[in-house]
Protein backbone atom coordinates (compact mmCIF):
# COMPACT_ATOMS: atom_id res chain seq x y z
CA UNK A 1 0.00 0.00 0.00
CA UNK A 2 1.08 3.28 -0.51
CA UNK A 3 1.27 6.00 2.22
CA UNK A 4 -1.43 8.03 0.99
CA UNK A 5 -3.77 5.11 0.75
CA UNK A 6 -3.05 4.26 4.57
CA UNK A 7 -4.11 7.56 5.37
CA UNK A 8 -7.28 7.36 3.44
CA UNK A 9 -8.69 4.16 4.62
CA UNK A 10 -7.80 5.41 8.39
CA UNK A 11 -10.48 8.47 7.75
CA UNK A 12 -12.55 6.38 5.95
CA UNK A 13 -13.19 3.66 8.97
CA UNK A 14 -12.60 7.05 11.00
CA UNK A 15 -15.99 8.32 9.31
CA UNK A 16 -18.17 5.28 9.05
CA UNK A 17 -17.60 4.31 13.08
CA UNK A 18 -18.49 8.08 14.15
CA UNK A 19 -20.80 8.79 16.74
CA UNK A 20 -22.02 11.74 14.60
CA UNK A 21 -22.83 10.04 11.83
CA UNK A 22 -21.58 10.82 7.90
CA UNK A 23 -24.20 13.34 7.35
CA UNK A 24 -22.66 15.71 10.19
CA UNK A 25 -19.63 14.84 8.66
CA UNK A 26 -20.26 15.93 5.42
CA UNK A 27 -21.65 19.22 7.07
CA UNK A 28 -18.63 19.50 8.93
CA UNK A 29 -16.44 19.28 6.26
CA UNK A 30 -18.63 21.79 4.63
CA UNK A 31 -18.17 24.07 6.86
CA UNK A 32 -14.81 24.09 6.99
CA UNK A 33 -14.33 24.95 3.16
CA UNK A 34 -16.44 28.05 3.96
CA UNK A 35 -14.49 28.77 6.49
CA UNK A 36 -11.30 28.79 4.17
CA UNK A 37 -12.88 30.30 1.80
CA UNK A 38 -13.97 32.99 3.45
CA UNK A 39 -10.23 34.17 4.57
CA UNK A 40 -8.43 36.73 3.08
CA UNK A 41 -5.93 35.34 0.84
CA UNK A 42 -2.73 36.40 2.94
CA UNK A 43 -4.34 33.90 5.75
CA UNK A 44 -5.22 30.61 3.51
CA UNK A 45 -1.68 29.55 4.14
CA UNK A 46 -2.04 29.31 7.65
CA UNK A 47 -5.40 27.19 7.45
CA UNK A 48 -5.10 23.36 7.58
CA UNK A 49 -6.07 22.19 4.31
CA UNK A 50 -6.13 18.51 4.99
CA UNK A 51 -9.63 19.63 6.81
CA UNK A 52 -11.08 19.69 4.20
CA UNK A 53 -11.44 16.28 3.21
CA UNK A 54 -10.32 15.09 6.71
CA UNK A 55 -12.29 15.73 9.88
CA UNK A 56 -10.25 14.28 12.74
CA UNK A 57 -7.45 17.09 13.06
CA UNK A 58 -5.22 14.59 15.32
CA UNK A 59 -4.67 12.01 12.73
CA UNK A 60 -3.01 12.85 9.69
CA UNK A 61 0.53 12.48 7.59
CA UNK A 62 3.12 14.03 9.24
CA UNK A 63 5.73 13.43 7.62
CA UNK A 64 7.23 11.44 4.86
CA UNK A 65 6.29 11.42 0.96
CA UNK A 66 2.43 9.91 0.57
CA UNK A 67 3.36 8.05 -2.68
CA UNK A 68 5.82 6.00 -0.45
CA UNK A 69 5.56 2.34 -0.86
CA UNK A 70 4.60 0.74 3.01
CA UNK A 71 5.20 -2.85 3.11
CA UNK A 72 6.00 -2.90 6.86
CA UNK A 73 5.16 -0.22 9.46
CA UNK A 74 6.66 0.06 12.85
CA UNK A 75 3.22 0.77 14.68
CA UNK A 76 3.04 2.27 18.27
CA UNK A 77 0.59 3.83 20.87
CA UNK A 78 3.19 6.86 21.34
CA UNK A 79 5.51 6.84 19.12
CA UNK A 80 8.38 9.18 20.14
CA UNK A 81 11.92 10.33 19.53
CA UNK A 82 13.13 6.91 21.27
CA UNK A 83 10.78 4.78 18.97
CA UNK A 84 11.98 6.78 16.11
CA UNK A 85 15.40 6.09 17.10
CA UNK A 86 14.67 2.33 17.30
CA UNK A 87 12.86 2.33 14.13
CA UNK A 88 16.11 3.86 12.48
CA UNK A 89 18.24 1.26 14.89
CA UNK A 90 16.24 -1.68 13.24
CA UNK A 91 16.55 -0.65 9.77
CA UNK A 92 20.55 -0.87 10.77
CA UNK A 93 20.00 -4.23 11.73
CA UNK A 94 18.29 -5.25 8.60
CA UNK A 95 14.74 -5.04 9.42
CA UNK A 96 12.84 -3.65 6.54
CA UNK A 97 10.84 -1.01 8.15
CA UNK A 98 9.10 1.99 5.80
CA UNK A 99 6.53 3.87 7.70
CA UNK A 100 5.99 4.67 11.83
CA UNK A 101 2.34 4.79 12.70
CA UNK A 102 1.87 6.10 16.03
CA UNK A 103 -1.46 6.32 17.91
CA UNK A 104 -1.10 9.26 19.84
CA UNK A 105 -0.78 12.52 17.88
CA UNK A 106 2.58 14.46 17.36
CA UNK A 107 3.38 17.94 15.46
CA UNK A 108 0.30 19.51 14.02
CA UNK A 109 -1.94 16.59 15.40
CA UNK A 110 -1.06 17.35 18.90
CA UNK A 111 -1.29 21.31 18.80
CA UNK A 112 -5.31 20.32 17.40
CA UNK A 113 -5.91 17.81 19.64
CA UNK A 114 -8.80 20.19 20.96
CA UNK A 115 -10.56 20.17 17.58
CA UNK A 116 -11.70 16.41 17.86
CA UNK A 117 -13.60 16.91 20.90
CA UNK A 118 -16.59 18.23 19.86
CA UNK A 119 -18.17 14.97 18.89
CA UNK A 120 -18.47 14.03 22.51
CA UNK A 121 -21.33 16.52 22.75
CA UNK A 122 -22.96 14.58 19.87
CA UNK A 123 -22.22 11.20 21.92
CA UNK A 124 -24.09 12.67 25.13
CA UNK A 125 -27.03 13.71 22.95
CA UNK A 126 -27.19 10.04 21.53
CA UNK A 127 -27.48 9.45 25.66
CA UNK A 128 -30.02 11.88 26.56
CA UNK A 129 -28.15 15.62 26.90
CA UNK A 130 -29.30 18.02 25.50
CA UNK A 131 -27.01 19.32 22.38
CA UNK A 132 -26.98 22.69 23.72
CA UNK A 133 -25.96 22.08 26.88
CA UNK A 134 -23.06 19.51 25.76
CA UNK A 135 -21.71 22.10 23.28
CA UNK A 136 -21.34 24.60 26.08
CA UNK A 137 -20.06 21.96 28.64
CA UNK A 138 -17.24 20.54 25.45
CA UNK A 139 -16.35 23.96 23.98
CA UNK A 140 -15.21 25.65 27.77
CA UNK A 141 -13.18 22.21 28.03
CA UNK A 142 -11.47 22.20 24.31
CA UNK A 143 -10.17 25.86 25.65
CA UNK A 144 -8.48 24.44 28.22
CA UNK A 145 -7.08 21.56 26.34
CA UNK A 146 -5.71 23.83 23.57
CA UNK A 147 -4.01 25.94 26.32
CA UNK A 148 -2.81 23.00 28.13
CA UNK A 149 -0.78 21.73 24.63
CA UNK A 150 0.00 24.84 22.74
CA UNK A 151 3.32 25.07 24.68
CA UNK A 152 4.42 21.75 24.03
CA UNK A 153 7.64 20.72 21.66
CA UNK A 154 5.19 18.81 19.18
CA UNK A 155 7.51 18.92 16.57
CA UNK A 156 10.27 16.83 18.71
CA UNK A 157 9.71 13.13 17.38
CA UNK A 158 9.05 14.47 13.87
CA UNK A 159 12.35 16.81 13.43
CA UNK A 160 14.10 13.31 14.08
CA UNK A 161 11.82 11.35 11.37
CA UNK A 162 12.39 13.44 8.87
CA UNK A 163 16.05 13.52 9.57
CA UNK A 164 16.40 9.61 9.39
CA UNK A 165 13.39 9.75 6.38
CA UNK A 166 11.04 7.58 8.00
CA UNK A 167 7.69 8.25 6.91
CA UNK A 168 5.61 8.98 10.05
CA UNK A 169 1.58 9.31 10.21
CA UNK A 170 -0.67 9.68 13.34
CA UNK A 171 -4.36 7.45 13.77
CA UNK A 172 -5.77 8.84 17.01
CA UNK A 173 -9.60 9.67 16.60
CA UNK A 174 -10.00 7.82 13.59
CA UNK A 175 -8.89 4.47 15.62
CA UNK A 176 -10.47 5.49 18.94
CA UNK A 177 -13.82 5.46 16.90
CA UNK A 178 -13.47 1.93 16.04
CA UNK A 179 -13.48 0.81 19.83
CA UNK A 180 -16.02 2.92 20.57
CA UNK A 181 -18.23 1.68 18.06
CA UNK A 182 -16.95 -2.40 18.87
CA UNK A 183 -17.77 -1.39 22.41
CA UNK A 184 -21.01 -0.08 21.75
CA UNK A 185 -22.63 -2.32 19.35
CA UNK A 186 -21.17 -5.39 21.79
CA UNK A 187 -23.11 -4.20 24.99
CA UNK A 188 -25.84 -3.21 22.87
CA UNK A 189 -26.12 -6.78 21.57
CA UNK A 190 -25.44 -8.54 24.59
CA UNK A 191 -27.61 -6.65 26.98
CA UNK A 192 -25.33 -6.97 30.81
CA UNK A 193 -27.69 -6.36 33.52
CA UNK A 194 -24.92 -6.04 36.05
CA UNK A 195 -21.54 -4.25 36.30
CA UNK A 196 -20.32 -7.35 36.53
CA UNK A 197 -21.85 -8.99 33.05
CA UNK A 198 -19.95 -5.92 31.82
CA UNK A 199 -16.47 -6.95 32.85
CA UNK A 200 -17.01 -10.27 31.78
CA UNK A 201 -17.80 -9.03 28.27
CA UNK A 202 -14.64 -6.83 28.51
CA UNK A 203 -12.57 -9.88 29.15
CA UNK A 204 -13.84 -11.98 26.67
CA UNK A 205 -12.27 -9.65 24.51
CA UNK A 206 -8.06 -11.03 23.62
CA UNK A 207 -6.75 -7.46 24.32
CA UNK A 208 -8.54 -6.60 27.57
CA UNK A 209 -7.38 -10.45 28.65
CA UNK A 210 -3.76 -9.61 27.96
CA UNK A 211 -3.43 -6.51 29.78
CA UNK A 212 -5.58 -8.40 32.84
CA UNK A 213 -2.60 -10.48 33.06
CA UNK A 214 -0.07 -8.12 33.56
CA UNK A 215 -2.85 -6.56 36.64
CA UNK A 216 -3.41 -3.59 34.16
CA UNK A 217 -6.88 -4.66 32.65
CA UNK A 218 -9.82 -3.77 32.90
CA UNK A 219 -11.47 -2.77 36.57
CA UNK A 220 -14.61 -1.01 39.03
CA UNK A 221 -13.97 2.15 40.19
CA UNK A 222 -17.05 3.45 40.87
CA UNK A 223 -19.89 0.74 42.16
CA UNK A 224 -19.67 -2.66 42.37
CA UNK A 225 -19.74 -5.86 40.31
CA UNK A 226 -22.82 -7.06 41.63
CA UNK A 227 -24.72 -3.14 40.97
CA UNK A 228 -27.14 -3.13 38.01
CA UNK A 229 -25.43 -1.67 34.95
CA UNK A 230 -28.45 0.19 33.40
CA UNK A 231 -27.78 2.50 30.64
CA UNK A 232 -24.35 1.41 29.24
CA UNK A 233 -22.09 4.31 27.72
CA UNK A 234 -18.68 4.00 26.61
CA UNK A 235 -16.97 6.91 26.66
CA UNK A 236 -13.69 5.86 24.33
CA UNK A 237 -13.38 8.78 22.28
CA UNK A 238 -13.01 12.79 21.23
CA UNK A 239 -9.45 13.04 21.94
CA UNK A 240 -9.86 13.61 25.64
CA UNK A 241 -11.27 13.64 28.91
CA UNK A 242 -14.43 15.87 28.51
CA UNK A 243 -15.89 18.07 31.90
CA UNK A 244 -16.59 16.26 34.92
CA UNK A 245 -19.36 18.81 35.16
CA UNK A 246 -21.59 16.28 31.98
CA UNK A 247 -21.85 13.71 34.69
CA UNK A 248 -24.40 14.85 36.23
CA UNK A 249 -26.15 15.67 32.94
CA UNK A 250 -25.74 12.11 31.74
CA UNK A 251 -27.19 10.90 35.77
CA UNK A 252 -30.05 12.41 34.53
CA UNK A 253 -30.57 11.27 30.87
CA UNK A 254 -30.47 7.65 32.29
CA UNK A 255 -26.85 6.76 32.22
CA UNK A 256 -26.05 3.87 34.90
CA UNK A 257 -22.70 2.90 34.02
CA UNK A 258 -19.76 4.59 31.94
CA UNK A 259 -16.73 2.26 30.31
CA UNK A 260 -13.94 4.43 29.70
CA UNK A 261 -10.54 4.31 28.83
CA UNK A 262 -9.22 6.41 31.84
CA UNK A 263 -10.49 9.00 34.53
CA UNK A 264 -8.96 11.87 36.66
CA UNK A 265 -9.44 11.95 40.44
CA UNK A 266 -12.15 14.10 40.16
CA UNK A 267 -13.78 12.58 37.50
CA UNK A 268 -13.96 9.70 39.89
CA UNK A 269 -15.42 11.56 42.62
CA UNK A 270 -17.87 13.06 40.77
CA UNK A 271 -19.14 10.08 39.56
CA UNK A 272 -19.32 8.56 42.90
CA UNK A 273 -21.74 11.57 43.56
CA UNK A 274 -24.07 11.16 40.61
CA UNK A 275 -24.25 7.36 41.26
CA UNK A 276 -22.94 6.06 37.91
CA UNK A 277 -20.87 3.19 38.20
CA UNK A 278 -17.13 3.29 36.47
CA UNK A 279 -15.25 0.53 34.62
CA UNK A 280 -11.81 1.99 33.48
CA UNK A 281 -11.52 -0.75 30.76
CA UNK A 282 -7.81 0.68 30.77
CA UNK A 283 -6.25 3.31 28.40
CA UNK A 284 -3.31 1.74 26.63
CA UNK A 285 -5.32 -1.58 25.97
CA UNK A 286 -7.97 0.34 24.58
CA UNK A 287 -6.03 2.02 22.16
CA UNK A 288 -4.58 -1.24 20.95
CA UNK A 289 -8.07 -2.58 20.29
CA UNK A 290 -8.95 0.37 18.29
CA UNK A 291 -5.75 0.26 16.45
CA UNK A 292 -6.06 -3.25 15.81
CA UNK A 293 -9.25 -3.17 13.32
CA UNK A 294 -7.45 -0.46 11.37
CA UNK A 295 -4.04 -2.74 11.45
CA UNK A 296 -6.04 -5.47 10.36
CA UNK A 297 -7.20 -3.72 7.24
CA UNK A 298 -3.74 -2.87 6.50
CA UNK A 299 -2.25 -6.52 7.16
CA UNK A 300 -5.21 -7.82 4.70
CA UNK A 301 -3.56 -5.59 2.07
CA UNK A 302 -0.27 -6.90 2.78
CA UNK A 303 1.61 -4.61 5.39
CA UNK A 304 3.25 -6.27 7.95
CA UNK A 305 2.54 -5.16 11.43
CA UNK A 306 6.06 -4.40 13.65
CA UNK A 307 4.36 -3.88 17.23
CA UNK A 308 5.80 -1.62 19.99
CA UNK A 309 5.48 1.17 22.66
CA UNK A 310 2.83 -0.61 24.44
CA UNK A 311 0.92 -1.89 20.85
CA UNK A 312 -1.17 -5.26 22.34
CA UNK A 313 -1.55 -6.13 18.86
CA UNK A 314 -3.97 -9.33 18.06
CA UNK A 315 -4.55 -9.45 14.27
CA UNK A 316 -8.11 -10.72 13.59
CA UNK A 317 -7.14 -10.58 9.75
CA UNK A 318 -4.36 -13.49 10.36
CA UNK A 319 -7.59 -15.66 12.57
CA UNK A 320 -9.96 -15.40 9.55
CA UNK A 321 -7.02 -17.06 7.68
CA UNK A 322 -6.40 -19.45 9.83
CA UNK A 323 -2.67 -18.29 10.82
CA UNK A 324 -3.45 -17.74 14.57
CA UNK A 325 -2.29 -13.67 16.26
CA UNK A 326 0.78 -12.43 15.76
Amino acid sequence: MKLDEIYKLAVKMGTEKDPRGKEEIKRILAGNKEKYDKLPEKEKQYFDVESLKNPFADSRILAGDPRTEVRSALVGIDMEVPEVLLADRLREKGEAIDLIISHHPEGRGLVNLDKVMALQADEWHRQGVPINIGEALIGKRMQEIYRAFLPRNHERALDVARLLDIPFISMHTVADNQVYSYLTELFTREKPRTVGEVMDLLLGIPEYQASARIQAGPTVTVGGRENRAGKVMVDMTGGTEGPKEVLEKLAGAGVGTIVAMHYSESHREEAEKQKINVIIAGHIVSDSLGMNLILDRLEERGVRIIPVSGLVRVSRARKKTGRGKS
